[in-house]
């Protein structure tokens, strides 16, 4: 397992949900945690009990490049270097392929998928620079099978999965590994409305951030490409 003591890692989407439950669960092993959100003022309230000195919150905007690029230099600036990038903010979209709607359709792909896309074109040197630098995309078992026709959601999905593929060939070589973690139902903010299954039948923020913090400190040697995570039996997968 890779030791965690000085390493950086960057997470966007981090005030809520998962994201914040992986960065809480990173911090607490150890790590130096880079913590993208749309309102860093705000946010600070949640984490006034958190090592000052292994913590720095930036403003991150999906659909704003600027803000991505400022994020990253304001990490690389303070802490020197960057191990691992979480691609974690995301939105639901319910648009249907009986309703579209081009501005929904944009900025669902805009915030799920070239976000991330350029996240990890601006981190992948530092990444690179690390030697076992990781990538963690926070896709959906939506990006893996069809279940609704939410097709906006899944389209952006799929795309997530086929970005971290592309990830994982282009820093191999050079030590980076990329993994998409793909979650059913999770209780979160976002599923709270949008199904019968109650928030204790959910996979738990913690656990997913359990299974990011395994992917992160996994050697070179023993890549995992998907995770599939589910709380209820799909014959199709």
């Amino acid at each position: 397992m890779i030791d965690t003591k000085g390493r950086v890692v960057m997470i966007s989407g981090a005030s809520r949900g998962i994201g914040f439950a992986i960065a809480r669960k990173l911090h607490d092993l150890g790590y130096t945690v880079s913590l993208g959100v749309r309102e860093p003022a705000r946010f600070v309230l949640q984490t006034t009990d958190w090592d000052p000195l292994r913590l720095l919150t930036c403003r991150y905007v999906a659909e704003d490049w600027k803000t991505h690029r400022q994020w990253l230099d304001d990490t690389t600036e303070r802490f020197g270097r960057i191990d691992g990038l979480v691609n974690n903010a995301g939105r639901w979209s319910s648009m249907t392929l009986a309703a579209p709607d081009e501005a929904e359709l944009d900025r669902t792909y805009a915030i799920n998928v070239k976000a991330p896309l350029n996240m990890i074109s601006l981190c992948l040197p530092w990444l690179e620079k690390s030697g076992t630098g990781r990538i963690i995309n926070i896709a959906s078992l939506s990006g893996k099978r069809v279940k609704n026709d939410r097709v906006a959601y899944s389209i952006s999905k799929f795309g997530v999965m086929a970005l971290t593929h592309t990830a994982r060939r282009a820093g191999w070589d050079k030590g980076v590994r990329a993994t998409a973690i793909c979650p059913g139902l999770v209780a979160t903010d976002m599923t709270a409305d949008l199904t019968a299954v109650s928030a204790a039948e959910m996979t738990q923020p913690g656990d997913v951030a359990d299974i990011a913090a395994m992917i992160l400190q996994l050697p070179n040697t023993a890549a995992i490409a998907e995770v599939l995570v589910n709380c209820r039996l799909e014959d199709s997968l």
